[in-house]
């Protein structure tokens, strides 16, 4: 039997990504536009609250089980920015390509190995909105920031993240290895094993 779960997000790079992940455990992921649920404010201070508020928000107004994700890329010769503020770091509504023309403007003359950085996940599993224990799973991927856009595959700052153990960007990884090493994957890969165990014990 399918489960359907809402995806408290519209990205669909995302839905993509944590559909193909999650698709073993009959959970059809389902974005939360499907129900006309709008966006909420993202007025936490961290990954987890903000993904918290998302997913509450989400299984409130749909009544079903809710998975929300926050994640952002943390430069270090930026004191961690993005961050939290890594979707909207050029305005509200930025694009993509507006957000890594920002942070290409903002590391302009910073040396090679000074442009480390790794993008976080935080992944949140919500059975209702007042759920007490949320399932809560995160992930850390390490690279560095390039000078120029590589690649054509992934989405927000992929073409911008070296990826030192395959030796290219994030955009030019295929999209199959990239769902298997990223943050989200390690997220995902955690939020996986914690659904299997839940159903185990009927706790679905």
């Amino acid at each position: 039997m399918t489960h359907k779960v809402v995806l408290a997000s519209n990205n669909p790079g995302k839905l993509r990504e944590i559909a193909q992940i999650l698709a073993d455990l009959d959970i059809e992921v389902v974005p939360q536009s499907a129900f006309g649920v709008g966006e909420v404010a993202e007025t936490g201070l961290t990954f987890v609250e903000n993904a918290l508020i998302k997913a509450r928000h989400a299984a409130e107004v749909t009544r079903l089980p809710a998975i929300a994700d926050d994640s952002g890329i943390e430069v270090d010769a930026l004191d961690g920015r993005p961050g939290i503020y890594s979707a909207r770091y050029a305005g509200p509504e930025a694009s993509d390509e507006d957000n890594n023309a920002k942070l290409l403007r903002e590391l302009e003359g910073v040396p090679e190995d000074r442009r480390t950085a790794r993008y976080q996940a935080v992944i949140v599993y919500l059975r209702h909105a007042r759920d007490p224990t949320p399932i809560l799973c995160t992930g850390s991927w390490e690279g560095r920031i390039l000078t120029a856009p590589r690649g054509r595959h992934g989405f927000g700052y992929d073409p911008l993240f070296w990826v030192p153990t395959h030796g290219c960007a994030s955009a030019e990884l295929d999209p199959a290895e990239k769902n298997r090493i990223s943050h989200r994957a390690q997220a995902l890969a955690c939020l996986k094993a914690e659904l299997e165990k839940r159903r185990a014990r009927g706790r679905d």
